[in-house]
């Protein structure tokens, strides 16, 4: 049973044709049988533009060429199919419509990354999408391979037999797609681009441009639906011939023509063309300004300020923190009013169907198992998204109408406010734990978000992720303009990501706002959190095989928390992640020193659970070391310990560590005595027992594979072979990696 303790300072331990047109994951149930892939596939795909038209030739290209591959001999490579054009054509609604049209025929699993949501300076990690499609495609947190080549080898055999819909949006670059591109010929990837992709070869390109003039006047009138304004039908052909057949113009022109059906047309299309003659503005910035204009004054200041949200998208609670009304219903309003006029539009809600519980991760599952919470997946949020037109057409109306200081105060608050929220939501998820910063209290300008349960906050954290990344450096950003409170917010956001990120191993991600946390504690000359920033930094780093780096974060961390006074449990972290690095790299004699230098701090301090976790750590690397009588020893405390102090999770863990200890030990001797051999199958089965009821299937598989070997050891073919087939089938459907060969 592999153990990968949570390490907080208390001790817690092939390709094919392609299409071009983020962020996706299992419902947790134990079955006994033969390995299978699951009988439901993943379907979890943003919500279609409520209004389309036209883009027949496009989609009828794409049918043909589906239609082509079908049984055709020789096909190895997935369909691809390229679509392209500029901001506001409709790439995106073309993409997601084929993405819909094509799951719903053939039955088959779609999925959805938006590639911006994981691009950092520039560049996308490819690890961190393969993460995110992975979970999407069933593969449980544990299991999740933790570099690039491991994670390619598990997307690979995930859809090798699988027909998928796979939806990559905001591509940049044709590089980007090859690793992304599932494995099955029977698949279809839908890659969504502002330019066409020169490097991407073998694709079905689908070049996009502004829709004819019948066919934007047919949007327009769709998007009407059924109101007719005055002046008839020629003011429907004027208004959307000024908007150049753009899909985005069209959306926010039909919604105020819908809205001022009665104003004189005329003055709605002389407005548009005075500013295109007098301020040589782009039509379609005309029609937007036009619906600006109509706005309330909140929604107008709600508005600017969503250009400067830090997430991609955005919900109804965290544009209340942007806006900062003294009466949320203010913000509530205001946002009415901005997707009523087309100007922000729903991008993603709660389905009727099972496949918001499935985006939630195993680990969240087990965890809430584990605490007493329920999956409830009833609380999953609306989300929001502004167009990437109608976002810079945002900031500019914000240069034009505010005053610099409006933007800057508004991300102040969003940023607490996010803070405030991930600080709550850790504290469900991980308790009581040593923490540094100090908590944001209640702010009067927007309400918290009602956490039903620790599954509800785990999947909050997993909605926000992006958002909270990007708040780490907006704050970090700010300290780095002179605002104290921005380098307490970096860092102090730092600490309930530790919690998500052992959960969710984005580590690109994690390594950049981690070292931001780092040097805004370093500017605020928090010498006990640049410890734990360092040591938070350290783990990212080891684990994508940069132990160098990791090295040095870890000394500075434990030299920096030995010249403290009053804070022993901080040094008995430092010097549990030394240990855990020098296994890490393989230096088990080392590690051990340290499990036992921090296991002394916690019992002169009084920690039993410290005491717990630090015997544990002991004992396992002590047996891996080749010392089963000392690791024995070690073990046979530390489950006593975690019967005592009634610690499901650790019961389950020291049983398995002290089984195996005991079978080296036994086998050490060549004694092989009876008896023990009874103690030790009691000792797996009570470790598979804690697992199966903390729904922890690598930890189930783990101790099955035990029993299994401890079976046939004794002669017990049939028993070995049954346990043996139960492992595998959890393996097979949680995604671990098959071993060939």
């Amino acid at each position: 049973m592999s153990e990968n303790p949570r390490n907080t300072v208390d001790g817690q331990v092939s390709t094919g044709a392609i299409v071009q047109a983020a962020s996706i994951g299992a419902v947790h149930h134990h079955t006994h049988a033969a390995p299978q892939e699951p009988t439901v596939p993943p379907v979890q795909l943003p919500v279609e533009a409520a209004y389309f038209e036209d883009r027949d030739a496009e989609r009828a290209s794409v049918a043909q060429a589906l239609g082509q591959r079908r049984g055709r001999p020789g096909v190895v490579r997935p369909l691809v199919v390229a679509v392209s054009g500029i901001g506001g054509v409709g790439k995106s609604a073309l993409g997601l419509r084929l993405a819909h049209e094509t799951y719903r025929e053939r039955g088959c699993g779609a999925l959805y990354v938006d590639l911006d949501d994981v691009r950092r300076d520039g560049a996308v990690a490819p690890a961190d999408v393969l993460a995110v499609l992975l979970r999407a495609l069933g593969v449980h947190e544990p299991w999740l391979a933790k570099d690039f080549a491991g994670r390619r080898r598990q997307y690979e055999e995930r859809t090798a037999r699988r027909e998928l819909v796979v939806v990559l949006d905001n591509v940049a670059y044709g590089s980007e797609v090859e690793p992304l591109l599932p494995v099955s010929s029977e698949s279809v990837a839908i890659v969504i681009s502002r330019k066409r992709l020169v490097d991407l070869s073998g694709a079905l390109e689908v070049p996009l441009g502004p829709l004819p003039g019948q066919a934007a006047e047919g949007l327009l009138h769709a998007v009407l639906d059924g109101t007719r304004p005055a002046g008839g039908p020629g003011t429907v052909a004027e208004i959307a011939r000024m908007c150049g057949g753009l899909p985005a113009a069209l959306h926010v022109a039909g919604r105020y023509l819908r809205t001022h059906r009665r104003r004189p047309p005329e003055r709605l299309v002389a407005a548009l063309r005075t500013e295109l003659d007098e301020e040589g503005l782009p039509v379609v910035e005309a029609v937007w300004d036009a619906a600006y204009r109509e706005l309330s004054a909140p929604a107008a200041r709600l508005y600017r300020l969503l250009a400067t949200h830090p997430g991609p998208s955005f919900t109804a609670a965290s544009a209340t923190a942007l806006l900062g009304a003294p009466d949320p219903d203010t913000a509530y309003d205001a946002l009415g009013e901005l997707e009523h006029a087309s100007l922000v539009a729903v991008w993603d809600r709660a389905r009727e169907d099972d496949s918001a519980a499935r985006d939630t991760s195993a680990t969240e599952r087990n965890s809430a198992t584990e605490r007493g919470g329920a999956d409830d997946s009833d609380s999953a949020t609306e989300r929001l998204r502004m167009h990437d037109l109608l976002r810079a057409h945002a900031q500019r109306r914000a240069r034009r109408d505010s005053d610099p200081e409006e933007a800057a105060a508004a991300l102040r608050r969003v940023v607490r406010w996010y803070r405030r929220q991930a600080e709550r939501a850790d504290a469900l998820l991980a308790g009581g734990r040593m923490r540094f910063a100090t908590p944001v209290p209640p702010l009067p300008y927007a309400p918290d978000v009602p956490f039903a349960d620790k599954a509800d906050a785990a999947r909050w954290m997993r909605a926000e992720e992006p958002a909270l990344y990007a708040c780490v450096h907006l704050a970090h950003n700010s300290g780095d303009g002179g605002d104290p409170e921005g380098d307490a917010d970096a860092w102090g956001l730092c600490e309930p990501m530790w919690t998500h990120f052992m959960d969710h191993r984005h580590h690109a991600e994690a390594i950049d706002a981690f070292r931001a946390g780092l040097a805004s504690a370093q500017r605020a000359e928090q010498v006990a959190a640049q410890a734990r920033m360092r040591c938070q930094l350290a783990r990212a780093l080891w684990e994508v095989g940069r132990l160098p780096e990791a090295r040095t974060m870890v000394d500075h961390a434990v030299q920096a928390a030995a010249m403290l006074e009053g804070e022993p449990k901080l040094r008995a972290s430092t010097l549990e992640f030394r240990g855990l690095l020098h296994c890490a790299e393989g230096d088990l004699t080392r590690a051990t020193e340290q499990f036992m230098a921090s296991r002394r701090i916690h019992e002169e301090i009084g920690n039993p659970y410290g005491v717990l976790l630090q015997s544990y750590l002991l004992g396992k690397t002590l047996t891996d070391q080749g010392e089963p009588q000392r690791a024995v020893e070690a073990l046979e405390g530390a489950h006593r310990m975690a019967l005592e102090q009634d610690r499901e999770r650790m019961t389950g863990l020291t049983a398995y560590e002290l089984a195996r200890a005991l079978r080296r030990l036994h086998t050490a001797a060549d004694d092989g005595r009876a008896a023990d051999n009874d103690r030790v199958r009691a000792l797996y089965e009570r470790a598979l027992a804690s697992a199966r009821i903390r729904g922890a299937d690598h930890d189930e598989a783990a101790a099955l594979h035990a029993l299994a070997d401890l079976a046939a050891a004794t002669g017990e073919r049939e028993t070995a072979e049954a346990h043996r087939a139960r492992a595998h089938a959890i393996e097979a459907r949680a995604g671990g990696l098959v071993e060939h060969g």
